[in-house]
């Protein structure tokens, strides 16, 4: 009977846990971000937006993927900034994209974001921001440093957070 008490406090205690979910996922002060602004919503514009951080996803990997320290990180980006507006370059050209694009390291604002029950503050934020065209599209960021883009907010419920512990608890009981 002891047993049983203790499992199923502990039982809830990982229950409570699971529902706080992405709402316990903080991003580091010193955390570098990516961000791409479309030139509109268009569905064009868009599409162009989405495939310019896909290829800034890998360069930025890439060139991060070592890296242990924000310092570090920062050295890493300014030093590579014509390599990466090489790659924006000839991704945008690839796509026949004629608008322009403007590449900045730097600290930018970014508007308050509710995503998944987390809410990401207003506010100034070390950031390398890619605006194409006239940037006055829906944006995608991610956090470059530490490298958690794939917890991407872009702005759309597309992304969904698996916990492994929930899926065997969703499993079994």
């Amino acid at each position: 009977m002891k047993k049983i008490i203790i499992f199923s406090i502990l039982l809830l205690s990982l229950i409570n846990v699971l529902h706080i979910k992405a709402d316990a996922y903080v991003i580091p002060d010193d955390a570098i971000r990516l961000r791409v602004l479309a030139n509109s919503n268009s569905e064009y514009d868009q599409e162009i937006k989405r495939t310019v951080s896909e290829k800034i996803q890998i360069k930025m990997y890439n060139l991060l993927k070592n890296t242990k320290e924000v310092d570090e990180a920062r050295r890493i980006i300014n030093r590579n900034m014509d390599h990466i507006e090489k790659e924006i370059k000839e991704t945008l050209d690839k796509n026949n994209y004629k608008l322009g694009y403007k590449i900045d390291y730097g600290n930018h604002y970014f508007p308050e974001k509710k995503y998944k029950g987390t809410v990401y503050k207003e506010g100034y934020y070390e950031s390398l921001l890619i605006t194409l065209g006239k940037g006055q599209g829906n944006n995608w960021w991610c956090v470059l440093f530490p490298p958690l883009c794939l917890m991407e907010a872009e702005e759309s419920d597309e992304v969904e957070y698996k916990f492994f512990i929930q899926e065997l608890f969703d499993k079994y009981f």
